[in-house]
């Protein structure tokens, strides 16, 4: 945490305001291409055999390639939502954490692509990674395969969304009453199902864009607090207050009867010399105590 406060200082001036406005804009512009010429997609998207044959705006590009097909009422709904949760992680963190945060997933998600490349060159040889043929990925990942493109990194803004507000509730189809973390907790379920069944590359797909998450809320919690050092004080914290708690704080001088023994009321009596206390049925009737 004391890194990120260095380093907002230093680089905070910037960071770009209405991060979320600019993708949703670059969206808009993809979905724009894929209705004229959707061929021309192909051009845009992040392969990394073709970046290191000199494509290099591909690492910029695939960014435009939107994240699911084109509906129209669908995509309307879709970018409104993106919208609206990232300008609130955008007013809850401060612009240059959301920034870190967004352009992070970009990073790893261009980084899990080479490494994807250097594992089919290792495991298949040179031949197959030199065809450039990255269809050649969903025959090792299977049907669940999905390429490089922003659809993990919107499922991060989400994840991050459901961790940041879990209690806030969205309603579902516009009927359904939910709160967040719900809806967090079944994406997480479905991306882990789609882990755990895809093959070597399908993981590195699902890790490299996802990483980001993980990074980014170990690095902004306070990690002391789960040492075995802190869970015992609290451990001990805890068992101290149930103690406190079991102990009664009124006690009758005549019968001993406390709080715990029934709805009693208890009073200290002033004439009495010392602080002696008395339940509602021995308050009038006890005799005064008198020091001599």
């Amino acid at each position: 945490m004391n890194f990120m406060n260095k380093l907002e200082k230093k680089l905070g001036r910037y960071a770009i305001q209405n991060l979320s406005l600019v993708l949703i804009i670059c969206y808009g512009f993809g979905y724009a291409i894929q209705i004229v010429n959707y061929g021309f997609l192909n051009y845009l998207t992040l392969n990394p055999y073709l970046v290191l044959r000199g494509q290099v705006w591909r690492l910029l590009t695939w960014i435009l390639v939107p994240p699911t097909g084109f509906n129209i009422v669908f995509t309307i709904l879709s970018l409104y939502f993106y919208y609206w949760i990232g300008t609130t992680l955008e007013r809850t963190w401060g612009s240059f954490r959301y920034n870190l945060f967004l352009f992070g997933g970009f990073f790893f998600t261009v980084l899990g692509s080479f490494v994807l490349l250097a594992y089919c060159y290792i495991l298949f040889g040179p031949q197959i990674a030199m065809t450039g043929a990255m269809s050649f990925f969903t025959e090792e990942i299977g049907y669940l395969f999905v390429s490089f493109s922003t659809y993990y990194v919107n499922l991060s803004i989400f994840l991050a969304f459901a961790l940041t507000y879990p209690e806030m509730q969205v309603y579902l189809f516009f009927v359904i009453p939910v709160k967040i973390k719900w809806l967090g907790l079944m994406d997480v379920g479905l991306t882990l199902y789609a882990f755990v069944l895809s093959g070597a590359a399908g993981r590195i797909i699902i890790g490299a864009s996802l990483l980001n998450v993980i990074i980014f809320f170990l690095a902004t919690r306070n990690m002391a607090r789960i040492s075995p050092r802190q869970m015992r004080r609290r451990q001990v914290f805890r068992q101290e207050v149930k103690k406190e708690m079991g102990t009664t704080r009124h006690k009758c001088a005549i019968c001993g009867r406390t709080e715990q023994d029934g709805n009693l009321e208890f009073r200290f009596c002033s004439k009495c010399e010392g602080n002696y206390e008395y339940c509602q049925d021995h308050l009038f009737t006890h005799e005064h105590v008198k020091r001599h």
